[in-house]
């Protein structure tokens, strides 16, 4: 397998948490469906509010060259290019109502992130890797694959193998071999008040 970039945590971690990262270039080899039925496993088990479970993922495989080259389309133009060597290209969508009641949903967004998660974390324990993304064009998605109303795509994830980075992308191989950065806990975790950081005592 190629090399990959592992974060180097501040405080001891799981190990998956420090594998995981999105690369830019993928082989092109397919992903066995026992992998695929996994992931998707791993989704299902996502917390929700009210156990709506909002999400909904659109799977296309580049097998399938004719519906794989309509998705890509869907991508804004930076994400073509990088994203059309995976063979996998999976639609985030969530339902905007509660089944519920009908009210609007405000957890629906987050509870697709959570869904997510879940998958990159379950496909990175296997060796795979997923770039999410959100440059992708809802209305194109909602005519390439039938999306209904109350419905609305929000990313899109490319998955599959890391292949090493090409000399014939030089933007984004600098962006495959920098060392992966994060801001400190103390610049998002506060104690009380805002901008307050928390200190630990433990």
């Amino acid at each position: 397998m190629a090399d990959i970039k592992l974060a180097t945590p501040f405080h001891p971690i799981q190990d998956v948490f420090t594998r995981r990262w999105s690369p830019y270039f993928f082989e092109t080899r397919p992903v066995p469906d026992v992998d695929l039925q996994a992931v998707f496993e791993a989704a299902r088990w996502a917390p929700s509010s009210y156990n709506e479970q909002p999400w909904r993922f659109i799977v296309t495989d580049r097998r399938d060259s004719e519906k794989f080259e309509a998705a890509i389309e869907c991508l804004w133009n930076a994400n073509k290019d990088w994203a059309r060597s995976a063979p996998i290209l999976i639609f985030g969508v969530y339902s905007k109502f509660f089944a519920l009641n009908g009210m609007v949903n405000r957890a629906a967004e987050h509870d697709l992130g959570l869904a997510t998660e879940n998958l990159i974390l379950e496909a990175t324990a296997r060796g795979l890797f997923a770039h999410p993304m959100i440059g992708v064009s809802p209305d194109k998605v909602k005519t390439c694959c039938g999306i209904p109303d109350g419905y609305e795509t929000l990313t899109a994830l490319a998955l599959g193998y890391k292949a090493d980075p090409s000399d014939s992308a030089p933007a984004l191989k600098e962006r495959d071999t920098t060392p992966r950065t994060r801001k400190r806990q103390d610049q998002f975790v506060f104690s009380g008040q805002w901008d307050s950081p928390i200190v630990f005592k433990g």
